[in-house]
C-alpha cells in the first residue's frame, strides 16, 4: 500500500468514537491491516474503513464483528455499514464530518 489509508478526517472519527488512546492506536492498527488485505477490491480505503467504524459505533467488540464481515466480503461490509449505494460519497461525508 502505496500511501497512508486512513484519512485525516477518518483518523479524527476513531478518536471521537474510541476516546481511550491505546484503543484508538488498536483500531488505528487494524484498519491498516484491514485496508492492505482489501487493496484488491479496487474500492476507495476510506470507504471501507469508515464502513468497519459505522458498524462498530464505538464498540471494539462490534468493531472486531465488522473486520470479520470485512474479511468474508467486502460488499457486506458497505451494506451493513450504510455505504453500498449510489449516495455513498455524501454519506461518507456525513459520517467523516465534524459533528
Amino acid at each position: 500500500m502505496a500511501e497512508e489509508p486512513i484519512s485525516a478526517r477518518l483518523h479524527k472519527r476513531i478518536h471521537r468514537d474510541f476516546p481511550d488512546p491505546e484503543a484508538a492506536k488498536g483500531i488505528e492498527g487494524a484498519l491498516r491491516v484491514l485496508a492492505t488485505e482489501l487493496e484488491r477490491s479496487q474500492e476507495s480505503p476510506e470507504r471501507l474503513l469508515t464502513a468497519a467504524l459505522v458498524i462498530a459505533d464505538g464498540d471494539v467488540t462490534r468493531f472486531r464483528s465488522a473486520i470479520r464481515l470485512a474479511r468474508t466480503d467486502w460488499r457486506d461490509l458497505l451494506v451493513a455499514g450504510g455505504l453500498a449505494h449510489a449516495d455513498w460519497p455524501q454519506v461518507l461525508d456525513e459520517e467523516l464530518s465534524s459533528r
